[in-house]
């Protein structure tokens, strides 16, 4: 329990990081790169939590957020390049 609860704090303080940077960022990619960056760490997050709290149903959260991430991302990095070429 003593090491989720460390890692669990690592992510805690990760995503702040995440959070400034989108806040604070100078360009849209760099927001865009931490925005992500903060959904991979609140998806690890809810995945370290099911093991803590030993629930394995939220496995099937963390793989559908990683799905729905992944299209995201995808989706908005088009976006971003589709408005940097006009």
């Amino acid at each position: 329990m003593l090491l989720t609860d460390a890692v669990l704090l690592a992510l805690v303080l990760s995503l702040l990081v995440a959070i400034a940077r989108v806040v604070y960022g100078p360009t849209d990619a760099e927001r865009l790169v931490a925005a992500d960056f903060g959904f991979v760490v609140f998806v690890a997050g809810v995945a370290m939590l099911a093991v803590r709290l030993d629930r394995p149903v939220l496995f099937s959260l963390v793989l559908v957020a990683a799905l729905i991430g992944f299209l995201a991302t995808v989706a908005l990095a088009r976006l971003l390049e589709r408005r940097r070429i006009r």
